[in-house]
């Protein structure tokens, strides 16, 4: 629990059972109200009939339902997919007044996209059971850690509920507390790499750790040890950006974004929060969609937030406008 701030709301958690909910509480109370139930996506059939269209910028492949309704969208390069799924409100009324409805399910496919993958074996069993899937997504995972999320357990293990940012490191760096701080645990990475969980940094998650947890340790893609090029997700934010794997959704010119049509829940922005030290990204977020006041979200860990959150606790999450992260915000990737 955080330490810093009080529990206020954890906005559309998904639990370990499967079942999706938008949970609202008050500082006064300690009951929590189930706003909303079912979890799985309930997109169109899946049963054939699908049309396949192919768009551009960037290069992808929708998939179609007989009726013509979008059911999928899967990015060349990329292992994300955005699936249509039940309509989801997310909401941390503490941090801010708005929310994010949404009806877009993020998963990770069993490889990246190309174009005419929809003809290979993977896919054809993989799309029936992803559109159902009554498991959390990637945005519903990304939730598990913001202010006021319950504990999850899985063999023991806490593997998810409300994260803190950690400590300041000696040398001043603020990335310092990787998804294995949070759990606790020591862990092996590929080469040879071990690294030891820091005790103080215990449920703590800065903010390419807070990537590496959602993408990384939760929803299993591969996690490098080391900021190099590589088959897994580097540590830092700027290698993320520049080494990272994935589709570039929009490329680092070294001055703020003002196109926001390329981007899709689920994908990574990069942002130069330290312009004066140069024109290296130095944090990371996760794009949420636009709120019900028109303007595009990120949910990132944040120092002065104490830890992940899409509120506007020492400024606002937004990417469009004139605060400091749409002044900072320069790429995209989608993994």
């Amino acid at each position: 629990m955080r330490k810093s701030l009080r529990i206020g709301v954890l906005a559309a958690v998904i639990g370990v059972s499967g079942t999706a909910a938008v949970y609202v509480a008050t500082q006064d109370r300690q009951d929590i109200t189930a706003i909303s139930a079912s979890a799985a996506p309930s997109g169109a059939a899946v049963t054939g009939g699908y049309t396949y269209e192919r768009l551009e910028n960037p290069a992808r492949t929708v998939v179609r339902d007989g009726a013509g309704a979008q059911l999928a969208s899967f990015t060349d390069g990329s292992r994300t997919a955005m699936l249509t799924g039940r309509s989801r409100t997310f909401t941390e009324p503490r941090f801010t007044k708005v929310g994010i409805t949404s009806t877009a399910w993020i998963r990770l496919a069993p490889q990246a996209w190309h174009a005419g993958a929809e003809k290979e074996k993977w896919f054809t069993g993989w799309l029936p059971e992803a559109i159902g899937d009554p498991d959390p997504d990637i945005l519903a995972i990304a939730l598990q850690y913001t202010d006021g999320a319950a504990d999850q357990t899985a063999k023991k293990l806490r593997i998810a509920g409300d994260a803190n940012f950690g400590p300041d490191s000696a040398e001043g760096r603020l990335e310092k507390s990787d998804f294995y701080d949070y759990l606790g645990i020591g862990w092996d990475f590929p080469g040879g790499v071990h690294e030891a969980a820091e005790p103080a940094r215990a449920r703590s998650l800065d903010c390419s750790g807070f990537v590496r947890m959602v993408y990384g340790y939760r929803a299993g893609y591969p996690l490098l040890g080391t900021n190099t090029k590589g088959p897994g997700l580097p540590r830092r934010a700027w290698a993320l950006s520049e080494l990272g794997p994935g589709t570039e959704i929009i490329h680092d010119e070294k001055r703020q974004v003002t196109d926001f049509s390329p981007l899709q829940p689920g994908d990574l922005l990069f942002f130069n929060l330290e312009p004066q030290l140069g024109t290296q990204v130095s944090h990371t977020g996760i794009y949420l969609g636009i709120d019900s006041d028109g303007h595009h979200r990120v949910l990132s860990s944040r120092k002065v937030a104490n830890g992940p959150t899409f509120g506007d606790a020492g400024g606002v999450s937004l990417i469009d406008g004139s605060g400091t992260y749409a002044k900072a915000f320069r790429a995209a990737k989608r993994l």
